[in-house]
């Protein structure tokens, strides 16, 4: 099986492993139009379930209301679901430009994601959803360097060892 292939399973994994998973802020924005919102709920919980992280696991679910929330939210269809405030759709695309919805308006609207196989769905693809959540999980949280576990933007230590560097 090829890296995008493998999926994290946390349900056998040992004690010292699970003890350095995180819990992702995990938030569904919808609006009242989207016949997807339901779905996309229940494959979130799915994949939360995939990769070992509880069934109590916090689903922050936000009704859009607006065209003004919509663009001071950046959403740009229903479902959109934010890991720690990244849309899923864009994790590990640090670049605006490439971004899957970076040339759609912020609107009250239904979303299409485009699946591994080549399909437009209005869901995610459900291995997209679980490599996030496993990412999000296993990663060091929002605003945090993955480097090197410390705040973004602090400073490195030039020197590590005691008495050394600043």
């Amino acid at each position: 099986m090829g890296p995008s292939q493998r999926r994290l399973s946390l349900a056998r994994a040992p004690p010292d492993i699970l003890r350095a998973v995180r819990t992702p802020r995990i938030e569904l924005l919808w609006w009242e139009g989207c016949p997807s919102t339901e779905r996309a709920l229940e494959q979130l919980r799915e994949a939360l379930a995939d990769i070992g992280l509880p069934e109590s696991t916090e689903v922050v679910l936000t009704e859009i209301r607006s065209d003004a929330q919509a663009r001071t939210a950046g959403f740009t269809g229903s479902p959109t679901i934010l890991l720690d405030d990244v849309d899923i759709a864009d994790a590990g695309n640090s670049d605006p430009a490439q971004r899957e919805d970076s040339d759609e308006p912020a609107a009250l609207t239904c979303r299409v994601y485009r699946q591994r196989d080549g399909r437009i769905l209005p869901t995610p693809d459900p291995d997209d959803l679980r490599d996030a959540l496993g990412a999000a999980a296993a990663g060091p949280g929002p605003g945090v360097s993955a480097a090197s576990g410390a705040p973004a933007g602090a400073l490195a230590d030039p020197d590590p060892r005691p008495g050394r560097g600043r």
